[in-house]
Formats: structure tokens, sequence, C-alpha cells
């Protein structure tokens, strides 16, 4: 039987908006804002509001046509990654710049009750989860929330937070007993305007300029009870698979990320293969065109792979299926593929490529991030390795 990849028309409008955003906003001032780090993107501010407007409409869409014994469905997931494809092919920095979009709000969206949903469902979060001591280890956490009555009293510090200086909350992870391990790492929405919480430095980075990447502080900064994100219960058995499901929905949108930057690698280098002569025909062997077509076959469909990857995963998130293994999986093959691809159209592009009259070499420095942030391509591959050996974490470090 023959598999349909084509992506369903109800999709086509949200293609449609957000590529003319990302061509006709993002583009336009990408290199403005690259060279104004922390420099606040105001035109992003009606994108903002006209994202949220769509947002409403989609839920309501998506209610409407997804039935409860319908067979499959492509849902907010699926819609979420078209959006950060179409829009990374524009500008990752960006992207992740719009108000109201921040990676705060996929945990809540994968961790909340339905209480919390509502209560959240018109914030603008950021989510702190480094710290100084640790990385891609989520299992370190020593940011504390201590039980006061009706509250909970957050310490601690939070690095590379992605719009942690512009966001109005922060989804801020912090155990609430050292004495229990991972268990006991919950995951906290809390005001930015709380009294305790500051931004002690904005980072200077090597790509995504226009994010703002913050350093936040927590200094008995309280918060209500129920701004603890799904069940307050320290269950020893379920470790901290909650907080943890954020990871399997935020990762293939940056694996998506990854893809239309790519994307945009990949249109500029075949724009300058056939301006030098060189026609890419997919009838004849790779190995019997030109080099550089040859490498650019084989970059196009690490390309392709790598987008495969991501729809499934976000396809069994729609449908209720666990995909840790396969978010992770899209991830790092996109994460990897989009610094090969940006990497090589630098050098192909020579003098133009690396520097700034083309946007290639700001793709390059973009492109890195993707690779890192949301778990590094090690973190992926270990995880990828626990899940098809049968492994704990105890098993294989």
């Amino acid at each position: 039987m023959a598999i349909n990849l084509e992506l369903p028309s109800t999709f086509d409008p949200t293609v449609e908006r957000t590529h003319l955003a990302a061509e006709h906003i993002f583009r336009p001032i990408s290199r403005k804002y690259d060279k104004g780090e922390h420099d606040y993107p105001t035109e992003l501010d009606e994108l903002g509001k006209l994202a949220k407007q769509a947002r409403s409409k989609e839920k309501e869409s998506d209610g409407d046509t997804v039935g409860a014994e319908a067979p499959s469905r492509n849902g907010p997931n699926m819609r979420a990654l078209i959006s950060a494809r179409e829009m990374s092919w524009g500008d990752v920095g960006l992207l992740l710049s719009i108000p109201g979009q921040g990676l705060g709000n996929a945990a809540i969206a994968a961790v909340a009750t339905d209480e919390q949903l509502e209560k959240f469902s018109g914030v603008w979060a950021a989510m702190a989860i480094t710290e100084p001591s640790f990385g891609s280890d989520s299992a370190a956490v020593s940011t504390t929330a201590t039980r006061d009555g009706g509250d909970y009293v957050i310490n601690g510090e939070k690095i590379f937070v992605t719009a942690g200086s512009r966001a109005d909350h922060v989804v801020v992870w912090a155990t609430v007993d050292r004495s229990a391990g991972r268990a006991a790492i919950k995951s906290f929405v809390v005001p930015m305007d709380t009294e305790g919480v500051t931004v002690a430095r904005l980072e200077h980075k090597l790509g995504i300029r226009s994010s703002d990447t913050a350093v936040l502080r927590f200094e008995n900064a309280r918060v209500p009870a129920d701004n603890l994100l799904g069940s307050p219960e320290v269950d020893t058995k379920k470790a901290f698979a909650g907080v943890m499901q954020t990871f399997d929905n935020t990762r293939p949108v940056v694996a998506a990320m990854a893809i239309g930057l790519g994307r945009a690698a990949l249109e500029e280098l075949r724009r300058m293969l056939e301006e030098a002569g060189h026609t890419i025909d997919y009838d004849k062997p790779a190995a019997a065109q030109h080099a550089s077509v040859c490498e650019f076959i084989r970059l196009e469909s690490d390309w392709e792979a790598s987008w495969l990857h991501t729809v499934r995963a976000a396809w069994m998130a729609d449908n209720k299926e666990p995909n840790s293994s396969e978010a992770s999986m899209s991830k790092a093959k996109a994460g990897r593929t989009v610094t090969d691809i940006t990497n090589k159209a630098v050098e192909v592009g020579s003098t133009a490529g690396f520097s700034e009259t083309m946007l290639l070499e700001k793709w390059a420095r973009d492109a890195k991030i993707l690779d890192i942030f949301e778990g590094t391509q090690q973190i992926q591959q270990l995880i990828i390795a626990r899940r098809v050996l049968g492994k704990s974490s105890a098993d294989l470090r």
C-alpha cells in the first residue's frame, strides 16, 4: 500500500500565513536584529496578536474536525511543527521572539491540568531548566521549591533562558525534596513580576542574536501552590517523567526549526550551483555529476530524512503515542543535518558565503544552537540508545 506523505490540506492556511510572515516580516529585519543584539523587535508585536487569534481559531477547528472515534489525527503538535518550519526559513531568532510563543508554553501544554491550561492560556512563558552546575543533565536540578502554606517559595539560579527578559512568565524546574531525587523535580509557572525574580544578565551569543538569552535569579520567590504544573505528588516509580514529557513536545519543534533553516540554506545553495552552470539531475547517479552537485544531493536527502523523522514524532504526540525515542531521533538528525547544510553552503559560497552580503554566514551561526538546546546531540544519542537497548539511565550513562 502506498503511503501518502503530503500534509493535509487543512494545514494549507497555516503554511501560507507563516511563510508570508517569514518572507515579508522576518527576512527584511533579519540582519538588523542580528547586529542589534538585545534590541527588542517591535515589528513582532502585531504578529504576536495575529498569531494568538489564529491559535484560538485553530483550536476550535481541531476540536470540530477530530472526533473521539477518528483513527488518527493531525493536531496542535503538527501545526506547531509546520509553523516553526516555515518561520525558521525566515529567521530562527525572530521566531523565538514572537510574543506569546515561548518554550514554556510548550511545557504548559504538555503537563498542565485542564484548569491550568485555562488559567495560563494567555501567557508568554519562557522555560528555565539549565543551571550553572549542569547543562543537559536535567536530573541535576538544584533550584528548590519549598512548600509554605498555600504557596511554594523558589530559590535558585537559571541560565540560558530563552526570552527570559521578554516573556511575562517563566516555567521553572525545581525540586520539592532533594532527598527524593528525580521524582521530586517539578515545574512551576512563575510570573516575571513576582517579588524575588530578577534578570541578572543577558548573554552575548554566536547566533540567534535577535532572541534574548537571560540569567534569572529566584530569591524567596513566592508562587501559589496551584502554579505547580501537573500532580504535586512525589512518585518515585514515575520519577520525573511528567516534566520530561515537555521535551517530547518541544524537541520535534526544535527539529522543525532546523528543517526550516536547512531549507533556506539548501535553496540558496541550489541557486549558487545553477548560477555557476551546475545542473542538478536526479535521473543521473550522483557520483556521475559535479562534486558540488553530488554533495547537494547528499545534503538534500539528509534533509528529507530529518523532515520525515520530525513528522513522525509530531504525529505520535498528536495521537497520544509515546514518542520519546522519535522526538530524540528527530532532534538529533535535524540538528546535525542543519549544521552540515549551512557550513557547506558557506563553503560553496566562498567569499560571499563568509561575508555579510548574504545571510549564509548568519544561518551557519544560527544553526549551531539547534544542535545544542533542548538536549545536545550526545544526549539525544544516549536517550535513543537507552530506548533501543532497553537500558535505564543507571545502566547506560
